[in-house]
């Protein structure tokens, strides 16, 4: 292999390399700003004032908890919501989203894992909920402290639930909730004027969170999490925790679309069904508070008539397979984007599909990542050949060009011309075993991504030791494989996995010709060690990708230099070939 191609080959690796590291080194030494926290004179956290027309969020939403979780629940009449996917309820005081767990997913892995929350009520540790309303001009509206009247004590799939409240002058309101059976609540916001005169409301929504959440710190530029929304068919993933605690509010305006706040793994969204214009803001509340609303246009109700406005609310796990259908039924316009795919995101979505397949053929994420290496290898063979070709003809023309290189060591201009001519008389690209790398880098990336972004693999077991392919390898010799009662750090936290993957690499680049350059030899001599402590803190899945690639890169290797042996080659070009 000529240093060009070495040297192409060590900026790729160099460059994947600082690609999934810079994540790492910018959390830790570059971390965002923390949210700053205000308050009033008296003390008590001042409320986030809302769009034209709505009001603003409560302030129990900012306060520091002064109710254990379960007391708030307890303190006001509520009706329970029981799906396939989502247990918990809702409180009538207010109409309010505010008691959500996943049936799916747990908040951790082992014996005490418990159903993950999403959603919690104020006043309590991690307050976050979701609330519908109206505003008017000259009428009663209900308000946070409304208590309404249910149609029924449970909301379940296929049996919605009508929440009503009638004013002291005959304007009647109603929530008619409805819910499926993944993560999808259909509420709509209905107003009856059974008065004498018109009344003008104003529909709104909300989504109130007493802080950022433990995910806030993983926002970087390779995903995005915190606020974001989407609004006439654009996804924004530029408005962050940091831009609302630096500038207060972001506005949006469309006839279409969603807002909200994403989570890693969670989504709750807010989305205006049809083309009504709506106005949208993401703002900063008080002290670690934020909060997400919309308001639609108002509306005149004469006396005798109704209106309604039906909005959807996603609040669950962002599974591709519900996210992909909201998508189509058009229920919720690119919600699928809630999952920051990132640049390559026409090469991810297939990996993707394809790791879910073998996974339920499999019905193991572990082998599945191993099938999918097998099938990433089958597909390049064709490509691998043709660069071992190249290679094995490389190593026969080695005396060759370590004869220019002496010949000419005193003038690089005139040794590359020389070489050049060898490679075109000899027909030989050194630049053919740089492709197989330049095509598995968006592969590795994709299933980087796949790891770290999608749910699916949260909390997957492969085998032994490893209980969740998205977290690093637990297993590590440096405490003693847990002999010694402590957890190494960061870098130093290595597991058998990255082992693994230093030595399969070394083995890898032995195999390959000998740099003649010293100090090639020197980078491709520590590169893999290297290697195996950057990708320490990552998931074991990407770790057991790449070391099962090694494996078979290794096989591969022995079987292709094999084939086109370098003697024979020789023989044909008439030169003798040295041993590397």
């Amino acid at each position: 292999m000529s240093s060009d191609t070495r040297n192409m080959i060590l900026a790729i690796v160099l460059s994947a390399a600082v690609l999934l590291g810079w994540g790492l080194f910018s959390e830790k030494y570059f971390p965002a700003p923390k949210p700053a926290v205000t308050a009033t004179k008296s003390g008590a956290p001042t409320q986030p004032a809302g769009p034209a027309g709505t009001p603003a969020a409560p302030a129990a939403a900012a306060q520091a908890p002064a109710l254990t979780r379960a007391q708030a629940l307890r303190g006001v009449p509520r009706v329970a919501i029981q799906t396939p996917s989502l247990v918990g309820s809702l409180s009538l005081k207010g109409a309010t989203f505010d008691d959500l767990r996943m049936v799916t997913h747990t908040d951790r892995v082992g014996n005490n894992a418990q159903p993950a929350r999403l959603l919690s009520p104020a006043g309590a540790q991690g307050s976050y909920f979701a609330r519908f309303g109206w505003t008017g001009q000259g009428v009663a509206v209900p308000d946070a402290n409304t208590v309404w009247t249910p149609s029924a004590t449970t909301l379940t799939p296929g049996k919605p639930v009508t929440l009503s409240w009638t004013n002291p002058t005959g304007q009647r309101f109603e929530l008619i909730v409805a819910v499926d059976d993944g993560y999808l609540f259909t509420v709509n916001q209905k107003v009856s004027n059974l008065g004498d005169g018109p009344v003008a409301v104003r529909p709104f929504g909300l989504l109130s969170r007493a802080n950022a959440g433990p995910d806030a710190k993983s926002d970087g530029w390779t995903h995005h999490v915190g606020p974001m929304g989407v609004f006439d068919g654009r996804a924004e993933y530029e408005v962050n925790y940091g831009t609302l605690d630096e500038e207060s509010s972001k506005r949006f305006s469309g006839n279409s679309g969603w807002l909200g706040f994403t989570d890693k793994y969670w989504l709750t969204a807010l989305a205006p069904a049809g083309e009504a214009p709506l106005q949208a803001t993401l703002r900063k509340g008080t002290g670690t508070s934020y909060q997400a609303d919309y308001a639609l246009e108002p509306t005149v109700v004469a006396p005798g008539r109704a209106i309604q406005a039906t909005t959807h609310l996603f609040a669950g796990a962002k599974e591709k397979k519900w996210l992909d259908s909201y998508e189509a039924s058009g229920a919720v316009p690119l919600i699928s984007d809630s999952i920051d795919w990132g640049w390559f995101e026409w090469f991810m979505r297939p990996i993707f599909a394809l790791l879910i397949w073998l996974f339920h053929t499999i019905g193991n994420f572990g082998w599945a990542i191993i099938a999918l290496t097998f099938i990433v290898r089958l597909i390049m063979y064709p490509i691998f050949d043709r660069q071992f070709r190249s290679m094995a003809a490389m190593r026969a023309m080695q005396p060759k060009m370590k004869e220019i290189q002496e010949r000419h060591k005193d003038d690089r201009t005139k040794m590359q011309t020389e070489l050049l001519e060898l490679y075109k008389r000899e027909k030989i690209n050194p630049a053919a075993g740089c492709l197989p790398i330049f095509l598995q880098i968006p592969v590795f990336y994709a299933l980087y991504k796949v790891l770290t972004v999608t749910v699916e693999m949260r909390h997957q077991p492969w085998a032994l030791w490893i209980k969740d392919l998205s977290a690093p390898d637990p297993l590590t010799p440096v405490n003693l494989f847990g002999l010694l009662n402590f957890d190494p750090p960061g870098l130093l936290h290595l597991g058998v996995l990255p082992i693994l993957l230093g030595i399969t690499m070394y083995l890898q680049f032995k195999l390959n010709p000998a740099p003649m350059d010293d100090v090639q030899k020197q980078i491709f001599s520590i590169m893999p060690w290297v290697m195996m402590f950057a990708m320490a803190p990552f998931a074991a899945g990407l770790q057991l990708y790449w070391v099962v690639s090694n494996i078979l890169g290794i096989v591969q290797q022995k079987y292709l230099y094999s084939k086109y042996d370098a003697e024979k080659i020789a023989a044909k070009a008439g030169v003798a070939t040295v041993k590397t």
